[in-house]
């Protein structure tokens, strides 16, 4: 199963693929070449279908806990200065997903998004210090009965475009899709201080599935 932000680029990509090895079997009197062209092509096509997949996944719904809104790596746990929603302290959680990882963005909590805001910037590498604050991103904040979550989408030195489906005022399920980030990048999520982590550094986790905090 592909994510629909994938489908328009799957079709240009195996439409140029197929031209190309036409091409090279026609103009190319050489089966070595025509092989060698036709494996870049079959291995470029792979890594984009791997780029676009999205996986159901099963998640346990539940107000008491926070899930993880991406695959990929904690790089980050820290308490620091949130200024663009709360102005004060929270308890932040970067992961970092790499080029190979599943890109889809899901919501860590149940609840109403009550604040969604993209931000234009830069492209430093995701783990710049600064790329929270300088770099493209979306903010979105869901709030329910016992937290408000902010999660951040962070474009990096490879991702050119973030999609963000979360409206303010929706009601929204934990695990359910949020968005999309094309081609590498991180999120960082924002928390209470003192709420109980279930995640340590350098930990992989999955979207939807890995619950990083208990409320």
């Amino acid at each position: 199963m592909f994510h629909k932000e994938g489908y328009k680029i799957i079709s240009i990509t195996l439409v140029l693929f197929i031209g190309i090895n036409v091409a090279s079997y026609v103009a190319i009197q050489n089966d070595e070449w025509q092989f060698a062209i036709l494996a870049l092509s079959l291995v470029l096509l792979f890594l984009i279908l791997q780029f676009f997949r999205n996986p159901k996944r099963k998640t346990s719904v539940s107000d008491n806990t926070v899930v993880a809104p991406v695959d990929g790596k904690v790089v980050v746990i820290e308490e620091v200065h949130e200024k663009e929603h709360f102005d004060d302290k929270r308890l932040q959680v970067s992961i970092f997903m790499s080029p190979i990882n599943v890109h889809v963005t899901r919501h860590p909590i149940n609840g109403e998004v009550i604040f969604s805001k993209y931000h234009p910037g830069k492209y430093l590498v995701a783990w710049h210090p600064k790329a929270s604050e300088e770099n493209e991103r979306t903010t979105v904040v869901v709030k329910n009965n016992l937290v408000e979550v902010l999660y951040r989408q962070i474009a990096g030195a490879l991702a050119k475009r973030i999609v963000n489906y979360a409206k303010e005022g929706e009601k929204v399920t934990q695990g359910s899709d949020s968005g999309f980030i094309k081609f590498g990048s991180r999120v960082d999520v924002y928390l209470p201080i003192g709420t109980e982590l279930n995640v340590t550094l350098n930990q992989k986790v999955r979207g939807g599935e890995s619950v990083i905090a208990n409320l």
